[in-house]
């Protein structure tokens, strides 16, 4: 009888996804961008994810074997945080900043605040910000396409050099850049995945990707190319649809993604910086909770007072 009457707090809805099978689904989203940014920058590039993946798995690992905690190494959040670091990575990056950027993605941002679920930002996006004000120089080194490593070239990315690369190498991801985030193509079609698999919802990165290309347009950029440079798609499809810091409710979805995008434009026109992605993100992953509070609606079971005429 006491089983039958065990009383839990909310929520009671169960899913057949597990946290294994939704990252797992997400890493296999993103593999199609990171095969072909190992492909385009060549073994330095590989050498680079296989540094962040790993790093993170053993950050992870070390950290509940230390504090004597269950190991979550299994549900591939870890996996997931260190590909998606990797791929906001300059192919050309030292190893070991790639590492430290690993620990401080899981170890600082993620574990401090006590794990999956529990941070308040996006593990990948934050330790990115720390490498970029730490090693700006190191972070900027990107390299040509099919080319060696030491043939680098400083911030010579689509958005330095707005109009220097066709449309077609935008969409493709022939062009200069973060290892996974160059190809617009492979980064949409991992989205399509994901929308399919019901892995995430469509109005953050349509509203995120869509007022980019708005405001773009109204001040006199061409829309297309807009969003097809820089790591907009990857942010947009990848990182702002995470569950953890990114609003519930449809409406706090519509809001975050246009709050990004609005951002992003800002420091992309206005900025010392040629991209924003990053920062937008993590500035409404801060405000999310804030988000939250908009849309509430009702609690279960509340009846409106209907007033009697005297």
């Amino acid at each position: 009888m006491s089983n039958l009457l065990k009383a839990a707090s909310s929520p009671h809805i169960r899913h057949e996804d597990s946290t294994a099978g939704i990252m797992f689904n997400v890493a296999f989203a993103l593999a199609p961008a990171a095969v072909f940014g190992c492909i385009l920058f060549g073994v330095r590039a590989a050498l680079v994810l296989l540094t962040t993946v790993i790093t993170a798995v053993a950050a992870e690992y070390l950290w509940n074997l230390i504090l004597k905690k269950p190991q979550t190494v299994g549900d591939f959040s870890a996996v997931v945080t260190g590909l998606l670091l990797g791929m906001n990575l300059s192919p050309n990056v030292p190893l070991w900043i790639a590492a430290i950027g690993s620990v401080a993605a899981i170890i600082v941002v993620k574990q401090m605040f006590g794990g999956l679920g529990y941070n308040f930002v996006n593990p990948a996006l934050a330790a990115r910000v720390i490498l970029l004000v730490s090693f700006p120089s190191s972070m900027v080194n990107y390299s040509e396409p099919l080319r060696s490593s030491v043939d680098t070239v400083t911030g010579a990315t689509p958005l330095a050099n707005p109009e220097g690369t066709s449309v077609l190498k935008l969409f493709l991801g022939t062009h200069a850049g973060c290892i996974g985030e160059t190809s617009a193509c492979l980064l949409i079609i991992g989205g399509l995945v994901l929308i399919a698999f019901r892995i995430i919802n469509p109005i953050i990165p349509a509203s995120f990707i869509g007022t980019v290309a708005l405001f773009g347009w109204a001040f006199g950029e061409d829309p297309l190319r807009y969003i097809l440079s820089g790591g907009l798609m990857l942010g947009a499809i990848f990182m702002a649809t995470d569950y953890v810091t990114s609003p519930t409710s449809n409406l706090g979805k519509l809001i975050f993604g246009v709050g990004c995008g609005l951002i992003t434009f800002v420091i992309r026109r206005f900025a010392s910086l040629p991209e924003g992605v990053s920062y937008a993100i993590l500035i409404m992953n801060i405000i999310t909770p804030l988000i939250n509070r908009i849309p509430l609606g009702h609690p279960f079971g509340f009846v409106k007072e209907v007033k009697k005429d005297e």
